[in-house]
């Protein structure tokens, strides 16, 4: 089974203004004169760890990754203006053009993959290759599975899906995602940030097969909380501004390309039918279910990762 490579420093660290208002961190690691990939992270809002740059060989790779706006060290923090798919995918665009790279592989998982289908569909013609794991396709049902309702992930973590509801009145439980928005766009700092780590708190319980400890008083998890649970409502709220059914509909243009799906069977953020759903529409795609659940970093998801940017390493070497 494959592990993650070695750990890794960044060659080049930027700022990289990409409007008036957004200003975006980007790191290049591995081989400057290597494969070119961009590493989408998820959330959105999470911004990028530093086991992100390890999936790839440091030899034959040049690793691109940035946070996305209002996350990690991008400016403003946990900022909501112009903050939409499409800015993200234009993001990407500059970023390419700003580091002079011509044709890249995209790697994204959760929201990464969302926003690595998007991409790849508005310029596949910039598209070596696609790894993708736990695949969110931003459908309606999606968000009722994890957010609402209590009939989809609330059946397997019933006790963590309890403490996720108490923070919200009972009157106003019949819509979720918009009683926490309401709370996370408070005015009172205090208000936006209970808000946001039991928002967070809740996912952070589904994200892996065994329990993941949750420090709520550390003071980066308070800050990774405020940006993840802003930018995710936001995006929930919205669809992700695309259109219904977007992602599954237009990934015939991507048939022609290399690609990679993993998913984790357990996985209770993003439900398994979701990477079936994805690999009906584009059957060249090399589809992989392992006994894991979300995160990125559980082995079996690690193995088939690696592996996947191994291949592609190969066939462009």
């Amino acid at each position: 089974m494959r592990e993650l490579y070695p750990e890794i420093e960044p060659y080049r660290t930027q700022r990289i203004a990409v409007d008036a208002l957004h200003t975006l961190h980007v790191e290049e690691c591995g081989n400057p004169h290597g494969l070119p990939v961009i590493f989408l992270h998820g959330g959105p809002g999470a911004g990028i760890s530093t086991y992100h740059r390890r999936f790839f060989d440091p030899q034959r790779y040049r690793i691109v990754l940035f946070d996305q706006r209002g996350a990690g060290r991008s400016t403003p923090f946990a900022e909501l203006r112009d903050n939409t798919t499409w800015h993200l995918v234009a993001d990407i665009e500059t970023i390419r053009e700003a580091l002079g790279i011509e044709r890249w592989v995209v790697f994204g998982g959760s929201w990464g993959s969302t926003l690595a289908l998007a991409y790849a569909q508005a310029h596949p013609e910039r598209v070596l290759g696609l790894v993708l794991r736990g695949i969110y396709l931003a459908r309606p049902e999606e968000t009722l599975w994890f957010n609402e309702l209590g009939a989809g992930a609330a059946q397997i973590r019933p006790a963590e899906w309890q403490r996720y509801v108490a923070h919200i009145p009972e009157a106003e439980r019949g819509d979720m995602v918009e009683a926490y928005w309401r709370r996370l766009d408070s005015k009172d700092v205090q208000v936006r940030l209970a808000a946001a780590l039991a928002w967070d708190a809740w996912e952070s319980s589904c994200i892996a097969l065994e329990d993941t400890p949750y420090d709520t008083a550390e003071p980066d998890t308070q800050a990774s909380a405020i940006s993840k649970a802003r930018a995710e409502v936001h995006y929930f709220r919205h669809g992700a501004f695309l259109e219904p059914d977007q992602l599954l509909r237009d990934a015939a243009k991507l048939r022609h390309i290399p690609a990679t799906i993993v998913h984790g069977r357990y996985d209770l953020i993003c439900p398994v039918k979701n990477a079936y759903d994805l690999a009906e529409v584009w059957p060249e795609a090399d589809f992989h279910v392992v006994l894991a659940g979300h995160a990125a970093s559980e082995p079996a998801i690690v193995d088939v990762l690696v592996q996947a940017t191994d291949r592609l390493a190969d066939r462009y070497s």
